[in-house]
């Protein structure tokens, strides 16, 4: 008989959930239920709305196996608690997910293991599970959006670290001092994410949309714009690929979908990179496209 799991991916605006079955090694969606993230982002009514979309993914199913949530934010390293999540209240500072989780499920009748994890890092888990990289052991995933999400797959393990907060290559300190959101300033995620895109756009009367920007290609102010984001995360994945020596490099989120992004950012990245890296890189584009979280976060610890 096949496992059951229900993977969650927690956004700021969307919350979306999805049943996963196992046969054998091989996961598959058989069900997707995505509703909005509740405006207030408080706990009570996202553990609600968490618990909700279990309970109609679980409908008519004997037993759910685990669920996992894919969480938006840093981690205790036991991965029970957040430490902090961006954008969402204080409330959410030192609480414990997994038991707030399994007592929502359980008020409902769902008995089942809860776990969770980074959003970036399940990402990776579920590039691993179902995507570019299966039976890949030593990878990296970006995930170019709001913000930059980074998760780390070495040796065929998640890489947590000490504090179990490694992997944010979001923050790698590139150039410059502009601020970050996170409290340090000069990082990554300031410049090539889609908000700073967006803001050197705007100042510019350009688009703040960044597949219409990336049509302009060819406009020089656009391609002014770009040229930052493009050499950001070109110095982001050299710099990583030293230290790692991944096999690969994925690149993911809503960003990745502009065409040949993949192609250019690998154009810039090889000039960064030291002559016996140059020949090795590989860098793809996530197929597995908003997916991915939802197999990674069903995945976590399988």
């Amino acid at each position: 008989m096949n496992a059951m799991r229900i993977g969650v991916d927690l956004g700021g605006h969307t919350l979306t959930a999805a049943l996963v079955s196992y046969d054998g090694e091989k996961p598959r969606i058989e069900k997707i239920d995505k509703s909005d993230t509740p405006r207030s982002r408080s706990v009570g009514e996202v553990m609600e709305a968490i618990a909700s979309a279990a309970e109609r993914l679980s409908e008519g199913i004997k037993k759910i196996d685990a669920m996992g949530v894919a969480v938006p934010g840093m981690l205790t390293a036991d991965r029970r608690r957040a430490l902090r999540m961006p954008n969402f209240p204080a409330e959410w500072d030192d609480l414990d997910v997994v038991d707030a989780v399994g007592r929502e499920l359980e008020s409902r009748g769902i008995r089942a293991p809860v776990r969770i994890e980074n959003d970036a890092n399940c990402y990776a888990l579920g590039e691993g599970s179902a995507g570019e990289a299966v039976g890949i052991s030593d990878f990296v995933v970006f995930t170019m959006g709001t913000g930059i999400g980074c998760g780390i797959v070495t040796g065929g393990r998640l890489l947590t670290g000490a504090y179990g907060m490694a992997g944010e290559g979001g923050h790698v300190v590139v150039r410059g001092d502009v601020p970050c959101g996170c409290g340090g300033k000069g990082h990554s995620e300031t410049l090539a994410a889609a908000d700073g895109t967006s803001a050197r756009a705007l100042a510019k009367g350009l688009p703040e949309d960044f597949e219409k920007l990336w049509k302009m290609k060819g406009n020089p102010a656009a391609d002014e714009v770009l040229d930052v984001t493009l050499d950001t995360m070109a110095r982001t994945i050299a710099t990583t690929s030293h230290l790692l020596d991944p096999r690969m490099v994925i690149i993911g989120g809503g960003m990745s979908r502009a065409e040949g992004i993949g192609d250019a950012l690998k154009s810039r990245t090889v000039e960064y990179l030291s002559r016996p890296f140059k020949k090795l890189l590989d860098i793809r584009i996530s197929r597995l496209g908003n997916e991915t979280a939802l197999y990674g976060a069903a995945s976590i610890d399988r």
